[in-house]
């Protein structure tokens, strides 16, 4: 590690939590001669590149800020650098960086210093709203804060998978959520497709997300998972409450998938460029009954599959009185086979709301897993 890049990552964790790009950018005049430093990230809905101190919003898909951020690369135009702000997989951002020489070992190092970067907002964010604050292009609903809080993430890159999800409306959603863990031989993924409105609809969908943690915590089968979350559910509801939710397993080995299908979110499989429902066993929603027994079912993935989980806002949203519909969405998921999960994700979101002409009315959630073969 060259000293310039060593200097970065102390200033990185030495500087106070609501000034560490100022802090890198101490560094960058010090070692590189750069003079100007913004940092740019993503907002909510995935279609802005918001400034942190000052500046206009990017949101041209041809900006070198976009193309960094799509390709996930460094990208030099006109002595003006962009660097990708990412970590595991979650795309934070990009880095503005000028002026910057035209030098490979510069460009690398500058590139592993915005590595470093992300991994160090991701460290602080949950200490200052400062960046949380800077990456929303409009205020959140209150139910919408909290279901963006409940995230693990909006993506995850792994050498056996690659995995992404976004809710919409960004700024208004309600009950609709995603959850992810992994521990190297498994994956956990549970999509929720929530009821109710507001408020209320982001409450039940916490406590389902908080019950079923709490029972993979604690090592219970998947069935046993939605058994608990079921019941946490029916103690506090008795029944008038209840959401759809699609528990899967993947192990990490041998590409088996194991599934709970409780009312779920829609199952859509892309293989070879064919797309498929994958079928599942339907059962109770969580927390329609008391003590329900679930079942678990399998199938298998082969390399290079592709699965989306849709909730029915993304079937149901309407234009012009025409439903997106099944078969608008076969045809988008056939063309996204090239694209990266969270590209894919966001492009399908970007259809949705081109159809419907602005925001979902309904809650939407999409997630898309990639199974790219077993970890050595």
């Amino acid at each position: 590690m060259s000293e310039p890049v060593s200097q970065a990552r102390r200033a990185l964790n030495q500087t106070p939590a609501d000034r560490i790009v100022g802090g890198v950018a101490t560094i960058l005049a010090r070692s590189y001669g750069i003079t100007d430093v913004e940092l740019y990230q993503v907002d909510y809905r995935l279609s802005h590149l918001l400034p942190l101190t000052e500046g206009d919003p990017i949101t041209g898909p041809g900006h070198p800020a976009w193309r960094s951020f799509d390709h996930q690369s460094p990208l030099l135009v006109d002595g003006v650098g962009w660097f990708p702000v990412s970590m595991r997989g979650e795309r934070r951002g990009v880095l503005r960086l000028a002026p910057v020489p035209d030098d490979p070992t510069v460009l690398g190092e500058l590139d592993e210093i915005a590595t470093a970067l992300a991994h160090e907002l991701a460290a602080v964010s949950a200490g200052t709203d400062v960046y949380s604050t800077a990456r929303r292009s409009q205020r959140l609903t209150l139910a919408a804060e909290m279901q963006w809080d409940l995230l693990p993430g909006r993506s995850r890159i792994r050498p056996s998978f690659s995995l992404a999800g976004q809710l919409e409306p960004a700024y208004a959603v309600r009950g609709d959520s995603f959850d992810w863990s992994d521990d190297g031989q498994r994956l956990w993924l549970s999509t929720v497709n929530g009821s109710g409105e507001g408020v209320a609809a982001s409450l039940l969908t916490s406590l389902a997300t908080h019950a079923l943690r709490n029972a993979r915590r604690a090592g219970l089968s998947l069935a046993d998972q939605a058994a608990l979350a079921d019941q946490a559910l029916y103690d506090l509801y008795r029944g008038e409450q209840h959401l759809s939710a699609l528990l899967m397993e993947l192990d990490l080995r041998s590409g088996l998938m194991t599934v709970v299908d409780a009312g779920s979110p829609r199952l859509v499989l892309l293989r070879d460029g064919e797309v498929t429902e994958q079928p599942l066993e339907a059962q109770f929603p969580l927390g329609m009954f008391e003590a329900t027994d679930y079942h678990e079912q399998t199938f298998t993935l082969e390399r290079g599959d592709r699965l989306f989980v849709v909730s029915d806002g993304v079937l149901e949203a309407t234009g012009q009185d025409i439903r997106y519909g099944e078969t608008a969405l076969d045809r988008f998921l056939r063309r996204t086979g090239p694209m990266e999960p969270l590209d894919a994700v966001r492009s399908l979101i970007g259809d949705l709301r081109a159809f419907v002409a602005g925001d979902l009315v309904d809650d939407a959630v999409v997630v898309c897993l990639d199974w790219t073969g077993p970890q050595a």
